[in-house]
Parts: structure tokens; C-alpha cells; sequence
């Protein structure tokens, strides 16, 4: 009974792990929305915001790729 005990507490502990995870993302890439959306709003650009830009669309992707593959991992178990 005890080790039933521990194994659902690790697993808890592994969900909720994966769960701060995927909302830290989220909310970095709602950070980086309204930074984008602070730039793209501009009539002109200087070259450091295109590279900021850039910059801020791969990191979306990044943790986009990694939300989708904790989800993934949430799923499988």
C-alpha cells in the first residue's frame, strides 16, 4: 500500500512538474506577443528590431515544439 502511495505522489509530482512547465511557455510566448506585436505595430523599423523580430518568432517556435511535445508526454502516460 505504501509503495502504491509513493508511486502516485512521484507521478503527481511528475504532472505537476510538466504542467508548471508548459504554463512558464505559454506565458513566455504571451510576453513575446506583446513585444512582437509592440514592434510589428511600427510604420518603420530599424534593422535591430527585424533581428529582435526574428529572434522572438524562433523562440515562439521553440517553445511551441516544447509545450507540444510535454502535452505529447502528458498523453502517453
Amino acid at each position: 500500500m505504501s509503495e502504491n502511495n509513493d508511486e502516485l505522489i512521484k507521478a503527481q509530482n511528475e504532472l505537476i512538474g510538466i504542467l508548471f512547465e508548459i504554463i512558464k511557455r505559454l506565458q513566455s510566448n504571451n510576453d513575446l506577443d506583446a513585444e512582437y506585436f509592440q514592434i510589428i505595430s511600427k510604420d518603420s523599423r530599424s534593422e535591430t528590431e527585424k533581428f529582435r523580430l526574428d529572434k522572438i518568432t524562433k523562440e515562439r517556435k521553440d517553445n511551441a515544439k516544447i509545450v507540444s511535445r510535454l502535452l505529447k508526454q502528458i498523453e502517453s502516460n
